[in-house]
């Protein structure tokens, strides 16, 4: 019997090429020159990941069979006791995407190979569209829509409409400003002109970002009927899921949700009443591949298709996750993507391609991607960037703070 191949070394990577910190986790092992990667990212609070992997995980695991993905992200979810929140899942994800990046390596197979194959060659992926004004976001849907981009989020002024004239009370607090009630009325407005000037022929969506009260959120629902959105993102919080029964009665405008779930009891309730159509979780943020292709799997029996969150802050090797499950997935909906810079290709070799309306994976084993670490040493996290990053302090006209 072979001598099993365990874990010799953990360590966090923290590099931030686009201004945004990035937690990457790289384990090595006792076979000589094998290594994998995987994504912790939790932008905001960076810093706690790290010292969750460096102080707590790394001592935990090193002499660990690589072969045991299940029992080691088991074993790290409940070793705390208190479990199931954004730090812990963060951590436990850049393990198990690392496992499987290894288990890849020695199979000598991309992990969509591992997880049961390819469904499809590439994965369908939509851009996010914004501007100022409805003809600004007319001509940045027709700019995607000229690249071959089928599927395109649109939204007028940043989540919630932000805009610059807002009447506040004397001494009001800092943060990102937005008037609900004008926001709704204006995305109505945005799809109308939409569908007059681009036509049906292109499939649009539309992030909320949870920034209306839930009657509101429905009422826009019902009204953006219609115009035949792909879907409607995150229109409640995860502590309002309950009213998406509410919606599902009121309105046949499909719902995607789950970008900020944590805990399965979030999700389980809208999979199995068919209250959403499609699940967006952030896959590093409910702990890593092992979880999202169990979710996937369930989904898949109650007719929700996945959508799973990819925006900047999710690193190269996330979304390499993303893809690979997407490509494995029967239920796949459509993938949300970025467009990595020139930069993170340098840093990141081997982050998946877009070609017309979609991405593609190599074929390498693993996840496919790698990391320069001199190059990703050059691009140092600033903390002060993430303690004050002001989109995540959402602010009504009147000052009170609002859920992001």
């Amino acid at each position: 019997m072979s001598k099993p191949i365990t874990i010799t070394k953990i360590r966090t990577i923290l590099t931030s090429p686009e201004k945004i910190p990035l937690v990457i986790v790289k384990i090595e092992t006792s076979e000589p020159g094998l290594y994998g990667l995987g994504c912790a990212t939790f932008t905001q609070r960076y810093l706690a990941v790290a010292t969750a992997i460096d102080e707590y995980l790394t001592p935990f695991l090193i002499g660990r069979d690589v072969s045991q993905i299940e029992d080691i992200w088991q074993t790290c979810m409940t070793s705390a006791y208190w479990r199931n929140g954004p730090i812990t899942n963060n951590a436990v994800s850049g393990i198990d995407m690392a496992l499987w990046d290894i288990k890849g390596k020695v199979a000598g197979m991309p992990v969509y190979d591992l997880l049961g194959g390819k469904t499809r060659e590439a994965a369908a992926v939509y851009r996010h569209a914004d501007g100022k004004s409805l003809t600004e976001v007319e001509d940045n849907v027709r700019n995607y829509m000229e690249q071959g981009l089928l599927y395109i989020r649109c939204q007028m002024g940043g989540y919630g409409g932000r805009i610059d004239q807002i009447k506040s009370p004397e001494g009001a607090l800092p943060g990102a400003y937005f008037d609900p009630h004008g926001y709704a009325r204006n995305t109505v407005k945005l799809f109308e002109h939409m569908r007059n000037t681009v036509g049906h022929d292109i499939e649009l969506l539309h992030d909320v970002h949870e920034r209306l009260a839930p009657i509101e959120a429905i009422r826009l629902s019902k009204n953006l009927e219609p115009y035949r959105l792909f879907f409607l993102e995150d229109a409640l919080a995860p502590e309002q899921v309950d009213w998406f029964a509410i919606m599902r009665n009121q309105s046949s405008t499909p719902v995607a949700m789950g970008e900020l779930f944590t805990h399965p009891q979030e999700w389980l309730p809208l999979i199995q009443n068919r209250l959403i159509d499609f699940i967006r979780c952030h896959i590093s943020t409910i702990g890593g591949i092992t979880p999202a292709k169990k979710l996937a799997h369930l989904c898949e029996a109650f007719s929700v298709r996945t959508a799973w969150h990819g925006p900047g802050d999710v690193s190269p090797i996330g979304h390499a996750a993303n893809l690979h499950i997407d490509v494995s997935s029967a239920n796949f909906g459509v993938q949300e993507w970025w467009g990595p810079s020139d930069k993170i290709q340098e840093v990141f070799p081997g982050t998946p391609i877009l070609k017309g309306g979609y991405v593609y994976p190599n074929d390498k084993p693993g996840l496919g991607i790698d990391i320069d670490e001199k190059l990703a040493a050059q691009f140092p996290c600033d903390n002060k960037d993430a303690v004050k990053d002001m989109w995540t302090t959402a602010r009504t006209p009147d000052g009170g703070a609002w859920r992001p």
